[in-house]
């Protein structure tokens, strides 16, 4: 039988690996471009981030460092496993939403669009849960179509990681390693009327998420 995150001993282990990387954030250094002008956009301003889900690990870190104020929400996977990352976040003090492409997407964007239309952030990662790597689905475009908020692609560089065996070639920090945080240009998704249309924009934001990334 698989541990479940909301058991007492899948609480502990949250907890321990919630201080765990907590104390590992703490010899990162970081350093933040903010090409598309984020920083200076006022609070009521609706964005969209989107990171690549290879690069997820530290953005709580980066949220709470450089952007304390913006009130958020995560779109985490509905899956088993997303409970361990929903309960991990929770620890940094943020909202999520549970869904994805295959279970509960329908739901998770209509309940998305809600917090948008709110003033709140929604934060996403376009090829997950379960990739293809740096291949976006359909729900981010349309969630910006839909709500008129701008996506804002976001970037994690490392100067030195690891690399697991998994899909999409998680990445993790070496300690002491220097991350730059790269904040892209604010992208307005207009509404289109047919596929065509609508596969134009979403390559459109897939070469604007591929031009802030180096490693891959």
């Amino acid at each position: 039988m698989k541990l479940r995150a909301d058991s007492f001993l899948g609480n502990a282990l949250v907890r321990c690996g919630f201080a765990l990387l907590s104390v590992w954030a703490r010899t990162i250094r970081f350093q933040i471009e903010d090409r598309g002008g984020l920083l200076r956009e006022p609070e009521s301003a609706r964005f969209i981030g989107a990171l690549w889900h290879n690069r997820l690990l530290l953005l709580p870190f980066v949220i709470r460092k450089f952007l304390p104020t913006r009130r958020g929400v995560a779109l985490i996977s509905a899956s088993r496993d997303g409970e361990w990352l929903a309960k991990i976040v929770h620890c940094f003090g943020f909202d999520v939403v549970r869904g994805s492409s295959s279970r509960k997407g329908a739901t998770a964007m209509l309940e998305l669009a809600e917090i948008l239309q709110s003033g709140a952030d929604v934060v996403m990662t376009p090829d997950g849960p379960r990739g293809p790597v740096y291949t976006p689905g359909d729900g981010i475009v349309f969630l910006a179509q839909r709500t008129g908020a701008r996506i804002v692609p976001l970037n994690l560089e490392y100067s030195g990681c690891w690399r697991l065996r998994s899909w999409d070639r998680f990445i993790l920090p070496r300690p002491f390693a220097r991350v730059r945080v790269i904040l892209g240009q604010p992208l307005l998704v207009p509404p289109t009327d047919d596929e065509k249309g609508f596969a134009r924009e979403r390559d459109r934001f897939l070469a604007a998420m591929m031009a802030l990334v180096e490693m891959r």
